[in-house]
């Protein structure tokens, strides 16, 4: 599958409608990120099942500020609509396979329900 180029028009879309999506945030200045794109590329081929994207930071400013972006490149993983990744920096094809892997193996009835059990706890704590 082609890595999609995500923007203001079709990134809520995407989200919503995809239970696994992964987003490079890049940008064309960014020596890391021209690096990386290849290893990208390459293992968005071995997950059919897995919406890889990337968005340009220089383009789509408000969706990188939405998200906080302050270094690039920056991986972010959504699992059924939940942030479950994030992190900057360029990872080498092995450790970027391995991520993607743990990420489709994961319960997300659990990861729900640890989110729900950390809201319930903060929710106490206020009080």
């Amino acid at each position: 599958m082609a890595v999609l180029e995500l923007n203001k028009d079709n990134f809520e879309d995407t989200i919503n409608n995809n239970s696994f999506v992964i987003i490079d945030f890049w940008a064309p200045w960014c020596g890391p990120c021209k690096s990386f794109a290849p290893t990208y590329e390459k293992v968005s081929e071995d997950f059919p099942d897995v919406v890889f994207s990337k968005i340009n930071t220089e383009d789509e400013q408000e969706i990188a500020a939405h998200f906080q972006i302050r270094s690039i490149p920056t991986l972010m993983i959504f699992r059924d609509q939940i942030i479950i990744y994030s992190e900057a920096g360029a990872l080498p094809e092995g450790s970027f396979r391995q991520l993607v892997e743990q990420a489709s193996s994961l319960d997300m009835d659990d990861v729900r329900k640890q989110i729900a059990e950390s809201e319930a706890g903060a929710g106490s704590a206020d009080a």
